[in-house]
């Protein structure tokens, strides 16, 4: 949710350039200001979290591009996977074989693995 003074900011001085899959809505400044860039920002639909803004926004809020996703929208590769944002700290976090969340267990050394210690 923002605060009231970013929705105050964007009532008053932003236009509404398009809205991401996730509701996240992305607006850039009415009137440019001479001699300086032009703002961009987003405001988050649900939790504030930076991970949550998919690559083609992420690109056009930086000033990568010129045109934002909606006009000039990337083609995408075959090797692209969808966006997901920062999953760390949910349950869908990835938890390796051994962590304390998943049981603690891990499977037993196999022999190969010789510990390091310290000449006495």
């Amino acid at each position: 949710m923002a605060t009231i003074g970013t929705r105050l900011f964007t009532l008053l001085c932003g236009a509404l350039v398009g809205e991401d899959d996730a509701g996240n809505r992305y607006y850039r400044e009415r009137r440019r200001r001479p001699g300086l860039r032009e703002r961009r920002w987003v405001v988050y639909e649900g939790e504030v979290e930076a991970s949550r803004v998919p690559p083609e926004w992420h690109r056009w809020l930086h000033h990568s591009t010129d045109e934002p996703p909606t006009e000039a929208p990337l083609r995408a590769q075959p090797w692209e996977k969808p966006h997901r944002p920062n999953l760390t700290g949910t349950a869908a976090a990835y938890r390796p074989p051994g962590h304390i969340l998943g049981g603690g267990r891990r499977d037993r050394a196999t022999g190969d693995y010789e510990p390091w210690r310290p000449d006495a």
